[in-house]
Parts: C-alpha cells; sequence; structure tokens
C-alpha cells in the first residue's frame, strides 16, 4: 500500500513543509523569548490559508444562488474577516500607513488566481458529472426500450 502517490505528492509536500514552519516559528517564539514581525505574518497568511479554504469548501452549500453572487461573496466574507482582524490588530501594535491597503492587495492577487482556479476546476469537474449522468440516461433509456421489444 502506497500513501504517498504521484495525485497526493504536493499536497504531501506543502502540509509537510506547513507544519515544519509553524513548528520552526513555534519553536522559536519559545527560545529565544521574541515575537517578530515576520513570524506573526507567517502565521497570518497560515491563518488566512484555512479561512479561505474553508470558505471555499462551503460553495456546495449556496448553490442554489448564482455563483457569481456567491463567489462574491466568499470573497467579501474573507475580505471583511481580513480588514476586521487588521483593525483589532491596531488597537494593539502601530500599523503601517498602508496597512489595508497593503494587507488588500496581498490577500486579493492571490485569491483571485487560487479561487479562479478552484472554480474553473470545480465547474469543469461539475461540467463532467453531467455529461455522464446524461451518457447513463441515454443508456437506460435506450435499455428500456429494448425491454419493451423482449416482451
Amino acid at each position: 500500500m502506497q500513501l504517498i502517490s504521484r495525485k497526493n505528492f504536493f499536497p504531501s509536500v506543502c502540509c509537510t513543509y506547513t507544519i515544519l514552519s509553524l513548528l520552526k516559528i513555534a519553536t522559536e517564539a519559545f527560545t529565544q523569548g521574541k515575537w517578530e514581525i515576520d513570524q506573526q505574518n507567517f502565521v497570518m497568511i497560515f491563518c488566512i490559508s484555512l479561512v479561505a479554504t474553508f470558505v471555499l469548501s462551503q460553495y456546495y452549500r449556496f448553490q442554489r444562488f448564482p455563483p457569481l453572487a456567491v463567489i462574491l461573496g466568499q470573497y467579501l466574507v474573507i475580505l471583511g474577516g481580513i480588514m476586521f482582524t487588521i483593525w483589532v490588530i491596531g488597537h494593539f501594535t502601530e500599523l503601517s500607513e498602508y496597512a489595508y491597503w497593503d494587507m488588500f492587495r496581498s490577500f486579493t492577487i492571490p485569491y483571485v488566481i487560487i479561487a479562479g482556479w478552484y472554480y474553473i476546476s470545480l465547474f469543469q469537474e461539475i461540467k463532467k458529472a453531467n455529461e455522464m449522468l446524461e451518457e447513463i440516461r441515454k443508456e437506460k433509456k435506450d435499455g428500456d426500450s429494448y425491454e419493451d421489444y423482449d416482451r
């Protein structure tokens, strides 16, 4: 039995890298007693990735709504959460003059690329599944007519 295959090799590498990086950051913060901006940014990117992946995975719950509205709604929910987080952080630490703009840009560009890839893949899978269902329906319909002739 092979746990890591060609299909899951890259996701396995990504998971391993993420776990090791987070452990390294936690170890550094604990042993050095510092919580530097680079460490904070890395953890923030990880948290945003978790939330964005979760929100994207919930698309199936909103299939009764127009896809564009769902996609835009998901983006706005995540962006709103990020901006709220920045606002809260701003009460405890000094923010850059362009903190909101920087975070908007840093989130939007990768999100559009990754979400675009995700939704294109999703809609291709849906199209493939619909074609298979249609083929099965045609075969069943053809099969029913053969049964009628046998009687």
